[in-house]
């Protein structure tokens, strides 16, 4: 970075630490009249990064000799705390701050005891296969099941909501820059792209607007395989390994068009499931036929409603659905339960249109709220897999691709810092109170980097505390006269 760049970055972070530092007397001590239930939830974060910590230790570890100075834990540690900041300076910053004041919010933080180079994180863990962390989404779930939160998110018949999508987190056109894992697309003009990808399941509600991340799958070249691995291959294996583990007795998969066929609609019931799939005319006409064949009133249901829409103006919903329909033509073909949605404005105008096809019998009782729940799906793209690119996690950022598995295993860290943070944000009251008064994502990160470059917090608590007191908010806020 040149020099004035760094000037300009410095002016912008005194500016923030300015409205952060007005009118604060600059103890970074706990509130003794904190509610306890919030004391407890944030010791839960500490819990938490130790339980990471935990896992860490244990990660498969090829070095030799003196190679071994930092623990595989402290590595680890570091790379997901550049991912949880949002900051690539962030383990930078806290070397300089040891050296200064011989402290720093790595140790404090995430309990990282001795900070290793940038090379050597990267050097260290391209050898380990994401998987050696899948602990921790299940660390998470657990601590979102403890909190009810995943209770509050069933939506109609009761049902928990999963949906799949899979989304890019790396790609180049570079002859240099690719590894045993990539995927990769030859162009006519002959250029070749890599690229990874991944299955990045995640529990949806029509009612909240976060989403709970799970285990990923990683669609990878696999082992005896002539074909390149795609989507589709990647959520049945995931089906296959974790079926089991999500398993509550009433659960949906939500998924596109693409999930919307015999094949896998029969995987998903032989592991006990439930799907609700969007089902496009198009690319399944002989369904499409079937339906517009049916007599309405007997085989073909209507129902209108006139609604409240988002923009506060009303809407007609005109919902038609049929029970029993082939999927297919052939003569083995899966019985589906099909839905359609047409929304209008009060002139008339088509609004949105969409259908889908599930293993729910359908009536007038639910069919609004199945097509609310299979309306939920798009959450995986605008509240996961965008989020993850585009406001602040930088998925698609080459952070470092390596020879064998470090693409995909800081991609890992990536989404576990998201999930952490959808976890404080649901069940922190103090961290909820910041984000809201701050703003966007970028603006929290850009707070958290800020406050993390010039000072030391003991705690997380202390961090949140201060941040409250510094924005007048939480036990901090001033009544206005």
């Amino acid at each position: 970075m040149s020099r004035t760049g760094e000037a300009g970055r410095r002016e912008a972070v005194r500016q923030i630490v300015n409205g952060l530092s007005h009118d604060c007397h600059w103890n970074l001590g706990p509130l003794s009249g904190i509610d306890w239930r919030v004391k407890q939830l944030r010791h839960r974060f500490d819990q938490l990064i130790e339980r990471l910590r935990a896992l860490a230790a244990g990660l498969p570890d090829r070095r030799t000799g003196d190679n071994t100075q930092f623990e595989m834990a402290d590595i680890t540690l570091s790379a997901f705390a550049v991912f949880f900041t949002q900051n690539p300076s962030f383990l930078s910053f806290q070397r300089h701050m040891e050296q200064a004041k011989g402290r720093n919010n790595a140790r404090s933080l995430f309990q990282i005891k001795r900070l290793p180079t940038d090379n050597h994180i990267r050097q260290t863990l391209d050898p380990v296969p994401p998987r050696h962390l899948f602990e921790f989404f299940d660390e998470l779930h657990q601590a979102f099941n403890q909190q009810g939160l995943l209770a509050a998110m069933r939506a109609v018949q009761q049902t928990r909501l999963i949906a799949l999508d899979a989304t890019w987190y790396f790609c180049s056109q570079s002859k240099n820059v690719h590894c045993k894992n990539c995927s990769c697309i030859r162009h006519t003009e002959g250029q070749v792209t890599h690229f990874h990808s991944a299955i990045t399941p995640v529990i949806v509600s029509p009612s909240h607007s976060q989403v709970v991340s799970l285990r990923p799958e990683f669609i990878t070249p696999q082992d005896g395989q002539t074909k390149q691995d795609c989507e589709i291959a990647a959520a049945k294996r995931w089906l296959a390994a974790h079926a089991t583990l999500y398993h509550t007795g009433n659960d949906t998969f939500l998924g596109d068009d693409l999930y919307a066929h015999q094949p896998f609609c029969r995987q998903v019931l032989l592991h006990g499931f439930h799907f609700l799939f969007t089902c496009k005319p198009a690319s399944h006409p002989h369904l499409s036929r079937w339906v517009e064949a049916l007599e309405a009133g007997r085989d073909l249901h209507t129902l209108k409603l006139r609604v409240k829409g988002k923009s506060n103006r009303w809407e007609h919903h005109y919902y038609r659905w049929a029970n029993g329909v082939p999927l297919t033509d052939s003569d083995d073909a899966l019985k589906v339960n099909w839905c359609e949605l047409t929304i209008t404005d009060a002139a008339g105008k088509v609004c949105y249109r969409n259908s889908f096809i599930t293993d729910w019998q359908i009536s007038a009782d639910n069919v609004a709220g199945l097509v609310a729940a299979g309306r939920a799906r798009w959450k995986i793209e605008n509240q996961n897999n965008n989020v993850l690119k585009n406001r602040g996690y930088h998925l698609e950022h080459n952070f470092g691709h390596g020879k064998q598995h470090l693409s995909s295993l800081l991609a890992t860290m990536n989404l576990l810092a998201f999930a952490l943070h959808t976890f404080l944000e649901l069940s922190d009251e103090s961290y909820r109170l910041i984000r809201a008064a701050v703003g966007t994502r970028q603006g929290f990160y850009q707070h958290l980097q800020t406050l993390t470059l010039f000072w030391h917090f003991e705690t997380w608590e202390s961090l949140m505390d201060f941040m409250q007191r510094g924005l007048e908010i939480g036990p901090y806020a001033v009544a206005k006269s």
